[in-house]
């Protein structure tokens, strides 16, 4: 017997599949009838209603007044999730519960979109750090700023102060369209195709905390550019606009859709439509919708849009796109170009209007409230005005006068952020790990520090020499989910418990010659595992130069890391 009822958004009939029916939960195929517990609360109330409550109530009453629903569910609406108790060791992270392995206090999590940070709002970000997060602060492979060690009773003050310089964390995380990642020389890079700020801007003001669209059936992530350097890794978006030139139309957007990495990576595709500036947020809602209307919502791990994606393929995803959301066909248009240049835009370049910007890398995104501050204070020393972070956990300062950039360039080694780094420096990149995050299983972030240490020491030679002449993405992760993207590196580790001698440690297995096109790779593809690899955290820096030194000794004239450890034998690989 099918029984049918009234739920769900708008008021569809929602028809609850018989026992034994292997419905995705599509809202429009299968009804509105939830099929998993996150699907019931989610519908029984969704969370952007939360933040009141947290005003309220929780700031007032404190942790223990916070039910588990809002806690676990609905605080992610926010931008807030329980970070992990201390002295919790990765082999337990699978064993405990998630109750058990929450600390009481809270990562936050603050949504740039591409927007450029005055220094008032620099020295806000700094203050928050200092005064609520004991003072951390880290940029994000989502231009995203992090924190952590917040309490609830602190949130009303710190939601005052960002919304003081145009900041949020609406939506940051859970279910929802979560935060852009817009092109950080947006309006100033001398080569831009188009600027995508206007894009940016009209969906936030449209859609950004729009009740329609905040329960999606698992995260949508966006990504706008019009840079040629494709400084937006728009291949692993569950949406991207990317900035091309239509022969008649002139310049506008290439669509991307369906990427994402987690436990089953997939590249996103082109529907091989031209987008103008004009229709670009429609199109945005219309992909949205349909992940809305027609994402998997049965199987939570089986509910992004690259699931939908892979049954469908992007023929009849253009056509429903067209169809039944835009209601009028797109153009075909081109493809990008293949990258100009490294999307994370470290060192000085020029902009079109004769100042510079200078990139940034601070050792693996960690800023905290002192370089904030500090980084306000020497902007407007020489004479700058903004600053932008990327996709690669570094940060550009915008609008340098020519007679400030020296100035710049030697002050910020003092704030922990270098214009010339190394290339393990410049391109090594880390998640949270189990220092504050509850699916972690081994350390990251110090780990990645010592690691970039050692190897400027160690493989100083060939970069002296000139033998490393191509850059080697280095990407530590600290459990399967694939927050720093490893299946995208040159070299990707994932962190795991290993055995060694019949001992348990801390470990990664390992991914090899991964790529973006905004990296040194032609075109986007993923890294191989080598069976049966697993390196020891401790001897991390042991393995990479062993796998570089090979890659130098056998590479082919003009070959990069990726097509070499593609092609090498796994002997060479070890």
């Amino acid at each position: 017997m099918t029984v049918t009822e009234t739920s769900g958004p708008a008021g569809r009939a929602a028809t609850r599949p018989p026992r034994g029916d292997r419905s995705n939960g599509q809202w429009k195929v299968d009804g509105t009838t939830p099929l998993n517990a996150n699907e019931v609360w989610k519908q029984e109330e969704g969370g952007l209603a939360v933040r009141e409550r947290i005003e309220t109530i929780y700031a007032r009453d404190g942790f223990d007044s916070i039910p588990p629903q809002d806690l676990t569910g609905r605080f992610r609406w926010w931008g807030l999730y329980t970070q992990r108790k201390p002295g919790i060791d990765g082999g337990r992270t699978a064993q405990l519960s998630d109750d058990e392995l929450s600390d009481r206090y809270f990562m936050l999590r603050v949504r740039t979109d591409g927007q450029a940070l005055s220094p008032e709002a620099l020295r806000v970000l700094g203050g928050i750090s200092a005064d609520f997060a004991r003072g951390t602060a880290d940029i994000t492979d989502r231009q995203n700023l992090q924190y952590h060690w917040i309490d609830i009773e602190s949130m009303p003050e710190i939601w005052r102060r960002l919304e003081t310089v145009g900041l949020e964390t609406t939506t940051a995380c859970g279910d929802t369209p979560r935060g852009f990642l817009g092109s950080p020389v947006a309006g100033i890079a001398a080569d831009e195709i188009i600027d995508p700020t206007p894009v940016i801007l009209e969906i936030k003001r449209r859609y950004l905390g729009d009740p329609e669209l905040a329960n999606l059936p698992r995260k949508f992530k966006t990504a706008i550019t019009g840079h040629p350097s494709l400084d937006v890794v728009h291949e692993i978006n569950d949406v991207s606009l990317v900035g091309v030139v239509h022969p008649e139309l002139g310049p506008g957007y290439d669509l991307w859709v369906g990427g994402a990495l987690s436990t089953t990576p997939r590249l996103a595709e082109r529907l091989g439509v031209f987008v103008t500036e004009d229709e670009a947020a429609d199109v945005w809602h219309g992909v949205i919708r349909i992940f809305r209307d027609y994402g998997y919502r049965r199987l939570r791990n089986k509910a992004r849009l690259k699931f939908l994606l892979a049954e469908w393929g992007p023929a009849r995803f253009r056509e429903v796109l067209e169809t039944e959301y835009l209601g009028h066909p797109l153009p075909d248009g081109p493809a990008p170009a293949p990258a100009t240049g490294p999307g994370d835009h470290v060192g000085v370049h020029a902009q079109k209007d004769g100042r510079f910007y200078v990139g940034a890398a601070p050792v693996v995104g960690r800023v905290g409230g002192n370089t904030l501050t500090g980084l306000a204070d020497l902007l407007e020393s020489v004479g700058a005005g903004r600053v932008r972070l990327t996709a690669h956990q570094k940060l550009v300062i915008l609008d340098v006068p020519e007679e400030g950039v020296d100035a710049l360039v030697a002050g910020l080694p003092a704030l922990g952020l270098i214009a010339k780094p190394s290339p393990f420096r410049r391109t090594t990149m880390a998640c949270t790990g189990i220092e504050f995050c509850k699916l972690a299983i081994v350390d990251t972030k110090d780990t990645a520090a010592a690691a970039i240490t050692e190897l400027e020491t160690r493989l100083a030679d060939l970069v002296d020499d000139g033998s490393l002449d191509t850059p080697i993405l280095l990407n530590v992760n600290g459990c399967p989910n694939s927050c720093a993207r490893i299946q995208t590196a040159d070299i990707g580790l994932k962190g795991q418990i290993i055995t060694v001698d019949g001992v348990q440690q801390a470990g990664f297995q390992v991914h090899l010659g991964g790529g973006l096109a905004s990296s040194d790779r032609d075109e986007a593809g993923l890294g191989r595992t080598v069976r049966g690899l697993k390196v020891p955290a401790t001897q991390l820096p042991d393995y990479v130069e062993r796998v570089v030194r090979t890659y130098v000794a056998e590479r082919a004239d003009g070959e990069t890391f990726a097509e070499w450890s593609h092609r090498a034998e796994e002997g060479a690989l070890q």
